[in-house]
């Protein structure tokens, strides 16, 4: 009798399990985005007074809002101690919008480069990502780890949840077997972590591209920045590597 009861405990439990993780349809998960900015600054007269101004870390809140396998992810607000940062540091960044189709496999987003917007329609661009053994709890949420490079030689660290199915993440990190509740790139000094995911008052209508008169494709924003970083150089050539670091540093940020 015993035995019988436990095995319809242990088919009643896996039963709410799978239930759990096809009820999670659509929800809206908040990201606290933090980069240390005085890292990414290098070092000279004007940038060492600027650091003396700013705080250390620049932190962000974006929302992810998904339904109907399609999601938008998009700034939120800054934290009080960020405010401090030249808001001209800061306005691109709230510009910035990463719409995804996953039915099509299609990503539309809006980025902010010198001001002005330039909207982007594409595929989803594909990670090769390597999952590892290891797990930690994010938004309470179990999540496994995997890693993948981007860019050549940039590494991504990530930790996803299979008890949401939608294979979405912050930006344009996608393609993991569910959704990806943290993010680390150590050489964009920079980490997302989801702090919490609401199930209620989500707001669908929201879930839609920006409208542009005009798209280009990821290619042409590549080229578009490159060109645009022609007059980056310094006088100094001891900075040669810093300059080069930065340049690549800031068209990561911008293709990510």
């Amino acid at each position: 009798m015993k035995i019988r009861v436990y095995f319809l405990a242990i088919v009643l439990l896996s039963f709410v399990t799978a239930h759990a993780q096809k009820f999670i349809s659509k929800a809206v998960i908040e990201y606290e985005v933090k980069a240390n900015v005085k890292k990414t600054m290098g070092s000279g007269m004007f940038e060492d007074m600027l650091k003396d101004q700013m705080p250390t870390f620049k932190t962000g809140y974006y929302n992810f809002t998904f339904a109907n396998n399609k999601s938008i992810y998009q700034f939120d607000h800054w934290d009080e101690e960020s405010k401090k940062i030249p808001q001209y540091w800061r306005k691109s960044e709230e510009e910035n919008v990463w719409y995804c189709n996953y039915s099509n496999g299609t990503l539309d987003m809006q980025k902010n480069i010198g001001g002005t917007n330039i909207n982007i329609e594409d595929s989803i661009p594909k990670m090769q990502w390597k999952i590892t053994n290891e797990n930690r709890v994010i938004a309470g949420f179990n999540c496994r780890k995997a890693v993948a490079i981007i860019f050549d030689s940039v590494y991504v660290f990530a930790f996803y949840t299979d008890e949401i199915v939608v294979p979405g993440g912050p930006c344009s990190i996608q393609g993991l077997p569910g959704m990806t509740l943290g993010v680390t790139i150590p050489r964009l000094y920079t980490s997302w972590i989801a702090t919490k995911v609401m199930l209620n008052g989500v707001d669908e209508s929201t879930i839609k591209p920006v409208s542009a008169k005009k798209h280009y494709d990821l290619k042409y924003l590549e080229a578009t920045i490159r060109d645009s970083y022609k007059d980056w150089y310094s006088d100094d050539p001891t900075r040669n590597k810093e300059i080069l670091e930065q340049k690549d540093r800031s068209l990561w940020q911008y293709l990510l």
